[in-house]
């Protein structure tokens, strides 16, 4: 089966609701974008020098906000993080080592 058109699906829908024929769609008009004029902000004046105390503010506003981990999270991640860097860390020694052989023993002679 087909499927039915916009058109179809709103005839369809006009005739279940009584109205027996098309249902007029009523579009907004279009209405086009006009380029945004600066506008002085009301009420804000800015001072010499407020810049920062405002940032400041606002990371310590920021940083009340963080949930800080325990020291068992601290302690678990620190672990995960050493491991990680100690797997690495063998992974590329073996690495060069192979690849030193390699280059001296092959491409060098």
């Amino acid at each position: 089966m087909a499927r039915q058109s916009r058109a179809q699906r709103r005839a369809r829908r006009a005739q279940e609701d009584g109205s027996g024929g098309e249902v007029a769609v009523q579009r907004a008009p279009v209405q086009r974008a006009r380029p945004a004029a600066p506008r002085a902000e009301v009420g804000e004046r800015h001072i010499p020098g407020s810049g920062f105390k405002h940032f400041v503010g606002e990371a310590w506003a920021e940083l009340k906000k963080v949930e800080w981990p325990g020291q068992n999270q601290l302690i678990q991640g620190v672990v995960v993080v050493l491991v990680a860097c100690i797997v690495v860390g063998l992974y590329l020694y073996g690495a060069d080592l192979i690849w030193k052989r390699f280059v001296q023993d092959v491409l060098l002679r």
